[in-house]
């Protein structure tokens, strides 16, 4: 369980770090306190979108994946990133991701900063 909340909490500073350097992806709330519960539901939503989505996608797109030496990766960490943006909007959660490229590099930033929170928080079970 612990390592649930790591990741999670991982995935939200990454999530934040992508809100703060990049206009495109926006997060609006009334306060400070909307704003992280926004960040932590998305995260959660992330996680799952990664869980249960891209396995599928990266197992269709394997030639593509294969062809470009694992490039293609960064393709599907934006799609993985749109479709959480796009159950954002569905569940009237005020996070967006607005384009392609954007996605692509808010996928970057996100994969980055995740990897780094990962190294430095701990990783019990």
């Amino acid at each position: 369980m612990m390592n649930f909340v790591v990741k999670t909490i991982a995935n939200a500073g990454a999530l934040a770090v992508a809100v703060w350097l990049l206009d495109k992806i926006t997060l609006t709330g009334d306060s400070t306190g909307k704003k992280v519960g926004t960040l932590i539901i998305v995260a959660l939503l992330f996680g799952l979108v990664n869980f249960l989505v891209k396995p599928v996608v990266k197992l269709l797109s394997l030639p593509l994946l294969i062809l470009t030496l694992g490039l293609f990766t960064l393709v599907v960490n934006a799609l993985m990133l749109l479709l959480t943006s796009w159950l954002a909007d569905t569940l009237d959660l005020s996070f967006h991701v607005e384009g392609f490229w954007t996605a692509v590099l808010g996928g970057l930033i996100i994969s980055v900063v995740s990897w780094a929170l990962h190294v430095v928080l701990p990783d019990r079970d």
